[in-house]
């Protein structure tokens, strides 16, 4: 199958990119309507390198893949997400995975997660924590020791690092928060119906729909995040999640470009 090309009229990659988190239908769909994807399956089992590079030959070369990190790294093996795992965990192996720990199959989890990002030259690399990842002193300990180290193995000559995201969930002070972005050189991902991220640009909204997945957006609300995003005056990516992603990210991108 040929590399899909953009119809003459479709603008260029915008400084605010728009997508679904998932392929919202027939890939080629993707690509044609939308710049950029955010990559669900490396959550629950990163696909094969070779996998991998077919999206991304498949794809136009100005799209992008964003994508979220193996659950290893950050959910804990009780998550109802391993349901999903193709791969059982080896034996003992439970008690050592997620929640950032200092283990050798969290790490392994992000190289295997690094190397997909490779592949398709990711922009950005999602770390999206349960509620259950609370800011004990703990588990910052462990987040920062994983950034720390992370951040350390990012130089590749061939292509730039990919920026690093961090999604918290649950009661996580905006003071914590900001400070350990600050340090440890990572995007605040929030939902902006829920909360303001507290790092500067570029931001990353991940929409999920507010109350539930199965909400709609309304116009109203996607006036709110288009105004809001162009009082930022910063660039970024606006990736829906929600069940109707798909109508609702092409009604956003309609909107931005002023239809």
């Amino acid at each position: 199958m040929g590399r899909p090309s953009r119809p003459e009229n479709h603008p260029p990659v915008p400084a605010v990119r728009v997508g679904c988190c998932g392929f919202a239908g027939a890939q080629v769909a993707s690509f044609r309507d939308f710049p950029v994807v955010e990559v669900q399956q490396t959550f629950y089992e990163p696909p094969e390198p070779e996998t991998a590079a077919r999206w991304r030959e498949r794809a136009p070369p100005d799209f992008e893949f964003t994508l979220k990190a193996w659950q290893l790294i950050t959910h804990e093996a009780s998550s109802p997400t391993y349901r999903r795992l193709r791969h059982a965990l080896p034996a003992g192996a439970a008690e050592r995975v997620g929640a950032f720990r200092p283990s050798a199959e969290v790490w392994a989890a992000w190289e295997r997660t690094q190397a997909i990002a490779r592949v398709l030259r990711a922009p950005v690399v999602v770390f999206q924590c349960p509620a259950s990842f609370d800011p004990s002193p703990e588990h910052v300990d462990h987040l920062r020791h994983f950034f720390q180290r992370a951040r350390r193995g990012l130089s590749d000559p061939a292509a730039p690092p990919p920026l690093l995201g961090w999604e918290p969930r649950g009661v996580w002070p905006d003071a914590l928060v900001r400070a350990l972005c600050e340090e440890l050189g990572l995007i605040h991902v929030v939902d902006p119906w829920v909360r303001l991220p507290v790092t500067r640009a570029p931001f990353y909204f991940r929409l999920h729909g507010r109350g539930g997945y199965r909400h709609r957006y309304t116009d109203e609300e996607l006036v709110w995040l288009r105004d809001l995003v162009r009082r930022s005056g910063a660039t970024g990516w606006c990736l829906f999640n929600n069940l109707s992603m798909r109508p609702d990210a092409l009604r956003f991108l309609a909107l931005l470009r002023g239809g």
